[in-house]
């Protein structure tokens, strides 16, 4: 076969594997776009945005950037005041929310949990040498935009010390 022959073949065929091809990659993401645009996932979007933190004193805590990703399937959380990071999920086959939290002074919290009145609460357990302590934080959407955040544990889940208690302000309000 001419090489010409040869080059044409050659085009023709990536032309034809391009025509199956990219209908299937759009379908594919289409699907999964679709799949990630029901209710449960768009509870947590009250949540999305660019925001400064203060705590309850009303003292600078930092600053979090929250940002969906991968066809709005995930929430991924940039803290920065100290450094850490959170990926946050809607897992359909369990029903509920999913955070994996990870901090540049090592510490991994895992929480599971979902909207309760109106809030956002997941629950997880840090292990240390002295046992468990039990975490929930709470995150709720006030009238005003803001959103708090209260951060709680308890080593008997009947007493709650709270951890850290913030209001997120949009980072454009406190320009």
């Amino acid at each position: 076969m001419p090489a010409l022959v040869r080059f044409h073949v050659r085009i023709l065929s990536a032309a034809v594997f391009a025509v199956f091809l990219i209908p299937t990659t759009a379908t594919a993401q289409d699907t999964q776009r679709a799949r990630c645009s029901t209710l449960e996932y768009r509870q947590f979007d009250f949540w999305v945005g660019d925001w400064v933190v203060h705590d309850a004193a009303g003292k600078l805590a930092g600053t979090n950037t929250i940002t969906p990703m991968l066809n709005g399937c995930v929430l991924h959380e940039q803290w920065a005041g100290s450094v850490g990071e959170s990926f946050n999920i809607y897992d359909q086959r369990t029903g509920m929310w999913h955070q994996t939290w990870v901090d540049a002074g090592g510490l991994l919290l895992v929480l599971d949990g979902g909207m309760e009145d109106g809030s956002m609460v997941l629950r997880g357990e840090l292990k240390g040498r002295d046992g468990a302590m039990q975490q929930r934080i709470t995150w709720t959407p006030n009238e005003d935009g803001s959103v708090r955040q209260l951060w709680e544990n308890s080593v008997d889940r009947e007493s709650w010390n709270t951890a850290f208690d913030g209001i997120y302000r949009p980072e454009a309000e406190s320009d």
